[in-house]
């Protein structure tokens, strides 16, 4: 069986007190999630539940070694999942709000980007049409 990519997010967020990499990482995620359809898994290929979906998270953050890799992955709502963290995103200073929080804390941002492969039994390389995936699309259909 042969992983074909099927579709990628990005997305983007922040925590603004605390510098907590977990949180941004995490809200960086949903975002993706919120904003990808996978409609077509299911009303193209077929699929009742999703199985043989495969989604990859790659997330940066400042501080990769500060993220609770449990935590990301719990927000992938489907799929076998996967993380990579690499440090990027952004620290910047925040200021200070007396009420909330005593001193100034750093503004932490997560870029994360998801890419979701299905399961086929085309293999990788085979592209003369001759074998159709596992999920019933039809190779070089629009």
């Amino acid at each position: 069986m042969a992983r074909k990519r099927f579709a990628i997010e990005l997305g983007y967020a922040a925590d603004l007190h605390g510098e907590d990499m977990t949180k941004a990482a995490v809200r960086a995620v949903r975002d993706a999630v919120s904003r990808i359809c996978l409609c077509g898994i299911v009303e193209i290929c077929g699929r009742d539940r999703f199985q043989g979906v495969y989604v990859h998270a790659h997330v940066a953050v400042p501080d990769p070694d500060g993220v609770d890799r449990d935590a990301v992955l719990a927000c992938i709502p489907i799929g076998e999942t996967s993380l990579t963290l690499v440090s990027g995103g952004m620290s910047v200073s925040g200021i200070e709000v007396p009420c909330f929080a005593p001193g100034v804390s750093n503004i932490v941002a997560a870029c994360a980007a998801l890419t979701v492969f299905i399961e086929t039994d085309m293999p990788d390389g085979e592209a003369d049409g001759s074998k159709k995936p596992a999920c019933g699309c039809i190779p070089g259909a629009e």
